[in-house]
């Protein structure tokens, strides 16, 4: 269900915030089913305490994402770094899923399987392995089956050393600056599978982010996450996702384990046309690893819809513009503006627009100026680009003087209310 923005009211930055040049604009709106989307005079930071989301989750480290929007519907440290483990592994095939779509790699090229991968990863290591016999080639395709179906590490090592040379160049140059090029501030690599290194670091937000992206950006490997077991060397193995035979629309995607983080799990599922990301971390048993994670999306499910706040190209609020012809530009979202509500129709939400500016002119139409940010219940629920609905050409300079003189004026102002 959209809605229409009765009013927008320009929040004026403080001193601080001009020398950062970051604006904020509050959308005031009211939600039919019940719900409101509320102005906020001051800025909501941090995340509300576990039980006010509704759900009471017992993993150290969990995050609930609509798949679609990204909305988050529950979180719980979600931004404290652990070991990820084998969930570590999302990030290598990431890396190799990119190499194949933009054609540095083929599917059907082979690569050795080492002395090093075989003693570390195969099978005299006694950790999670695809059996890859020492020395043998085995496809890419293959490799990838044995790294996600079996959880394989001696896949993941023969991978990185194909494609990097050795792991800890893998683990630097290519899954460090993969992270980093997908909003991955926090994430550190040292290997290719999780094996026990304290450079291994990961949140659960961020392997939510990168489950998300891979569930998206590559529909056609996806399909790997969801197979329920893969033979090589004549060994047949299970998929090691407890819920592909436990919860109905489950298909992905990867399960963790290491002494010093403890048992995790990246899982979705699909229901009803919705699907949902959850991740959870630090927990001292695989059975309470596979119950939380289906716990929280069987929770999602059943408490949550998809709302329309902004519809695709409709104006949620204007930029300031320096030195422009127009000393405002329209701001539009290319696609919907959607989040995840209770169906009870309880939420509290805050929406504002986020940009840096005023912008300068010229400003082209399709120009990315900012994000619209939408929190529920004190928790960041959907973040969503917006572009400049129009074009705006270069005023005279009569009018870039008057704005610059404005905008001096504004920060002195700010500077002294602030000493007051």
């Amino acid at each position: 269900m959209a809605f229409r923005l009765p009013s927008l009211r320009r929040n004026w930055p403080t001193a601080s915030m001009l020398a950062r040049g970051l604006i904020a604009t509050v959308l005031v709106a009211c939600i039919g089913w019940g719900g409101a989307l509320y102005a906020a005079n001051q800025s909501v930071q941090g995340a509300k305490k576990a039980e006010d989301a509704g759900f009471d989750g017992d993993a150290p480290t969990s995050i609930l994402i609509e798949a679609s929007s990204g909305s988050v519907l529950f979180e719980k440290n979600a931004d404290e770094l652990r070991a990820p483990s084998s969930m570590m592994k999302l990030m290598t095939a990431e890396v190799v899923f990119n190499a194949i779509k933009k054609g540095d790699i083929k599917l059907t090229d082979e690569y050795r399987i080492s002395e090093n991968a075989w003693r570390r990863g195969g099978a005299p290591s006694g950790g999670s392995t695809m059996f890859a016999a020492i020395n043998s080639k085995v496809s890419v395709d293959d490799l990838l089956h044995g790294a996600i179906i079996q959880s394989g590490n001696d896949a993941c090592i023969a991978l990185a050393e194909a494609m990097a040379g050795n792991e800890r160049i893998f683990a630097a140059d290519f899954m460090t600056k993969r992270a980093r090029e997908l909003g991955l501030t926090r994430s550190t690599f040292a290997n290719s599978n999780g094996l026990p290194d304290p450079g291994n670091k990961m949140t659960v937000r961020e392997l939510g982010i990168l489950a998300r992206h891979i569930i998206l950006d590559y529909p056609e490997f996806y399909k790997l996450f969801g197979e329920k077991e893969f033979t090589w060397n004549k060994i047949r193995q299970p998929n090691r996702n407890p819920l592909l035979n436990s919860m109905e629309g489950a298909d992905g995607l990867k399960t963790g384990y290491t002494k010093e983080g403890g048992y995790g799990m990246v899982g979705s599922a699909v229901q009803n046309g919705t699907r949902l990301i959850v991740v959870v971390n630090g927990l001292e048993d695989a059975d309470d690893r596979a119950s939380e994670a289906k716990k929280m999306l069987e929770w999602g499910f059943r408490n949550f819809e998809t709302r329309t706040l902004i519809a695709a190209e409709q104006p949620v609020g204007y930029a300031k513009v320096f030195g422009g012809e127009s000393r405002s530009v329209k701001l539009v979202a290319k696609t919907p503006v959607k989040v995840m509500v209770h169906k009870n129709g309880s939420d509290k939400l805050i929406a504002r627009i986020v940009y840096s500016g005023p912008v300068r002119a010229p400003v082209e139409a399709g120009q990315q100026v900012g994000v619209v940010k939408v929190w529920r219940s004190g928790n960041i629920a959907v973040e969503t680009p917006v572009y400049a609905a129009e074009s705006v050409g270069t005023g005279s300079t009569m009018r870039r003087a008057i704005d610059g003189a404005s905008e001096l004026v504004i920060g002195m102002f700010r500077a002294g209310a602030e000493k007051l």
